[in-house]
């Protein structure tokens, strides 16, 4: 049994929750861990000195639960109740491959889910489409007047650098302003290749 951890990072609102959907339902043995449900509640976010909720650093969620869940998964796929029905046109040579896909906006910048990745992509968009997107999304707590370019962007744009200054670590990057179509497409024949690359 084989197993190949797929990260989804990047920009809020960058799709890629979307994405993951998709492949999940064109990959086989698929499953989706997503970063959104390591959270912390909202009283144990911090709030700085402007009123805003701290959430987008990772202080404001369960990495170690996040850690142990990825753990958990690679250690016995076929258990885990998170396994996807098989799409029809599975070859009979990828039956004993479990694919995990882990979606989230900070993947990363954390160490120990650092040597977890066989391939890590990136998703990135400009300030002004992000903000636009973000702008149509009810979160909870709702985003407060100032919250996207006070506190969102400039924490993504920090960890953004903080990736492109580490010349170690191998990042796929992708333009979320593609369609959804061309994306899928992209990523999709390049997980194919990292499987078949498994078999051999």
């Amino acid at each position: 049994m084989k197993v190949l951890v797929i990260g989804l990072g990047g920009v809020t609102n960058g799709g890629k929750t979307t994405l993951a959907e998709k492949l999940m339902n064109i990959l086989p043995n698929c499953a989706i861990i997503s970063q959104d449900d390591f959270f912390k509640p909202e009283s144990e976010v911090e709030t700085d000195e402007r009123g805003f909720k701290l959430y987008d650093v990772l202080d404001a969620l369960y990495m170690d639960e996040m850690v142990t869940s990825i753990r958990n998964w690679m250690k016995n796929p076929a258990s885990s109740g998170v396994v996807t029905e098989e799409p029809q046109n599975t070859c009979d040579n990828l039956k004993n491959v479990y694919i995990l896909i882990v979606e989230g906006f900070l993947l990363y910048n954390y160490e120990p889910l650092n040597e977890l990745w066989n391939r890590r992509y990136f998703l990135t968009l400009p300030y002004e489409e992000c903000k636009r997107r973000r702008s149509t999304r009810v979160y909870q707590p709702a985003d407060t007047p100032g919250y996207f370019d006070g506190h969102v962007w400039p924490m993504y744009l920090k960890y953004k650098n903080e990736l492109e200054e580490n010349a170690s670590m191998q990042v796929d990057y992708l333009d979320g302003t593609k369609s959804q179509e061309e994306l899928l497409s992209y990523v999709y024949s390049d997980i194919i290749q990292e499987l078949n690359k498994l078999r051999e």
